[in-house]
């Protein structure tokens, strides 16, 4: 069986695969639950943001900041994680939360995870699986990341590439977050523009092309994702893997963790 790394349609879906379902809403932080609970995908685990792939919050470090490396990876194992092991995240999104699934399984060196182009479609269930725990080892990080302070001192040197919506990045409006505005030098590019009007990802030559357009003259290994909290950037990562333009690095704590240092510079407009 071949390793699905970025994004898996539908019909490629497999028994063997372990399917997670990452469905979630900011504004009500048990709806994805209800969701799932209502109907999923036949075999597929639920997994919350904030309780599973988020760590605890200090008031300091963002609103979604990564959890410990080795209790995630132990989630993962306890839920039939093995080396080999085809996962597939999802969500009724467009995947936005699903690519921070797909982002950190990287992260704690674990290369096959796709993403469920268009969600979930035909029958759905409302049974729970049992979970069978696998064998997976965690390894070496697949997937570079930048602190606050590591950040702050490139700035200039980098390509910074904020997810969020243009009038958050612009300041004209901050519904989540301490201050309005962006991190200075940043582009704006909202994740949703990597998807088609039927929510699947646009073909690779037309993500390619618009990538490269914003992130000209830098390299993709000079380029650092950002967002509001550090999911959505994980979408603009997802789209630049499948575009081939692989070796991007989060900021994970993205405007939450900035803006919520008086001293750290922001932008406006």
């Amino acid at each position: 069986m071949s390793m699905h790394k970025t994004l898996i349609a539908f019909a490629e879906l497999r028994p063997e695969m372990l399917l997670i379902d990452v469905s979630f809403d900011l504004g009500d932080s048990a709806a994805g639950e209800r969701a799932y609970a209502a109907g999923h995908l036949p075999g597929a685990h639920y997994l919350h943001l904030e309780r599973d792939l988020s760590g605890a919050k200090t008031g300091s470090n963002g609103r979604h900041p990564l959890p410990d490396r080795a209790a995630f990876a132990e989630r993962m194992r306890a839920l039939g994680l093995s080396k080999h092991t085809q996962v597939v995240a999802y969500d009724a999104q467009g995947g936005m939360y699903a690519a921070r699934l797909w982002w950190m399984l990287r992260w704690i060196g674990h290369e096959a995870a796709a993403v469920l182009d268009g969600g979930p479609r035909g029958t759905l269930s409302a049974e729970l699986p049992q979970a069978l725990p696998g064998d997976f080892a965690m390894g070496p990080s697949l997937v570079p990341t930048l602190s606050a302070d590591e950040l702050q001192a490139r700035l200039g040197n980098v390509r910074l590439v904020d997810a969020r919506a243009p009038e958050r990045f612009r300041g004209e409006v901050e519904p989540l977050d301490r201050q309005a505005g962006h991190i200075p030098g940043a582009s704006n590019r909202l994740f949703k523009l990597n998807l088609q009007a039927d929510g699947t990802f646009k073909p690779v030559e037309v993500l390619r092309a618009e990538f490269e357009d914003l992130l000209a003259p830098f390299a993709p290994e000079q380029v650092v994702h950002q967002c509001g909290s550090g999911v959505t950037a994980c979408h603009n990562l997802l789209a630049m893997e499948y575009a081939q333009l692989p070796g991007s690095a989060l900021y994970a704590g993205s405007w939450s963790e900035w803006s919520s240092d008086p001293v750290r510079p922001v932008a406006k407009g």
